[in-house]
């Protein structure tokens, strides 16, 4: 007799091919409308299924893990970052966690990039100037912005997409720093000449462009404060591809203001699409709608990822993204 397949409930539309595959292998209760689920729709869910596939636009807390239901047993999460799941209340509760890690590397150390560039060339400027019809032809004086050759980035939080900004950033001849939790292999620092600062303070002292990629976890809310966003030199930008609430938004936005900061280069906000919108009247600011990981090829990767993680728990085994409290 065959055995019967697994519930699954996915929280937001996923690309074509993985909503089919996922269809094919489970019982799937997929999306129809590009929103996030209510709470109430989220506790529906959570009381019916066998695995919970959601995406960093759902807070799975302990509120909602405690109306779970005895069948829930894998929350597969579609995105690397798990700081919208409580993980540790899931343990308690017996409901593994997985993500996807390393489908968005590259990706977001390409954004790193372009954000880098966008900010210190003055592209968005430079746009706006061409699509409002206002350009008068080429001007010696124009546009000045800086040269990121021989700058020193600061990287903070050297993982996987740390390090693939810093391969990156050193094509184009920026000096890499980090700071991290700890060092990374000596091969490794090595090959990117990589000068490791034990302290984040001092680090930011001296950087001309710093790069965010660190995880959300309770310690790296808000590192970036007020005091240390103080600490950079007034000619400095900061980068922040990874999570909103690393950096104090309303802090980063009184100084660059203030001309304290040189500029800014976000894909992440610290309350969402709720943005600040003294933010967003800033010339020296280039903003993006969370569009570091957006690639057909990495959203895809993605999805694969949560099936294979959703196939390893159906066939008895721990699933290989597995998450837990220790590691975050």
């Amino acid at each position: 007799m065959p055995r019967e397949k697994l519930s699954v409930v996915v929280t937001r539309r996923l690309p074509e091919v993985v909503e089919t595959r996922m269809s094919e292998l489970f019982e799937v209760n997929l999306r129809t409308a590009d929103a996030p689920m209510t709470r109430a729709q989220l506790v529906e869910a959570v009381k019916s299924a066998d695995v919970l596939v959601p995406t960093l636009t759902d807070e799975i807390d302990a509120g909602l893990i405690g109306q779970a239901g005895d069948r829930l047993k894998l929350i597969a999460n579609y995105g690397a970052g798990v700081d919208h799941i409580d993980v540790a209340t899931a343990r308690q509760r017996g409901i593994l966690v997985s993500n996807t890690p390393g489908t968005v590397t590259d990706d977001t150390a390409d954004m790193t990039l372009a954000l880098i560039l966008a900010v210190t060339r003055r592209i968005p400027e430079g746009l706006n100037l061409m699509q409002s019809g206002d350009w008068d032809g080429f001007s010696p004086t124009a546009l000045m912005g800086g040269r990121i050759s021989g700058r020193r980035l600061g990287i903070l939080g050297m993982g996987r997409i740390g390090q693939a900004v810093a391969h990156r950033a050193r094509a184009f001849g920026m000096q890499i720093h980090y700071h991290n939790r700890t060092r990374v292999h000596e091969a490794t620092s090595e090959e990117l000449e990589a000068t490791y600062w034990e302290s984040l303070d001092q680090m930011l002292a001296r950087m001309d462009v710093v790069s965010v990629n660190c995880p959300s976890t309770p310690s790296t809310y808000h590192l970036l404060n007020a005091r240390r966003l103080k600490l950079m030199k007034p000619t400095a930008v900061v980068v922040n591809t990874s999570r909103g609430d690393v950096v104090d938004e309303n802090a980063l936005t009184r100084m660059l203001r203030a001309g304290e900061l040189a500029g800014a280069g976000l894909d992440v906000f610290e309350h969402g699409p709720q943005i600040n919108p003294r933010l967003r009247e800033l010339q020296n600011v280039v903003l993006l709608p969370h569009m570091g990981s957006a690639t057909e090829e990495g959203r895809v990767e993605m999805g694969e990822k949560v099936l294979l993680n959703i196939k390893t728990f159906a066939d008895g085994h721990r699933p290989p993204d597995q998450v837990v409290p220790g590691m975050l």
